[in-house]
């Protein structure tokens, strides 16, 4: 298994576990904007070097516009 798979199979398992602290809802991985986004609370908590800040001062806030956007394909 090549480092990047092995970082991939991670990043899905972490995600199975992660929730929004403030709604304990679900967590979409926005690979592109480095993002957890819950769609519940309509906020974006970063990803720095890997590591989530699921920290609600550190988030930023859904545009309505982000908020209504469907989920783009993780793969």
């Amino acid at each position: 298994m090549q480092a990047r798979d092995y970082h991939r199979l991670m990043d899905t398992k972490l995600l199975e576990l992660l929730v929004c602290p403030v709604t304990k809802g679900p967590l979409i991985f926005d690979r592109e904007a480095q993002e957890l986004i819950s769609r519940s609370a309509r906020l974006a908590y970063p990803v720095r070097d890997g590591i989530p800040i699921l920290l609600e001062h550190e988030a930023r806030t859904l545009s309505d516009e982000e908020a209504a956007r469907p989920p783009a394909p993780t793969a």
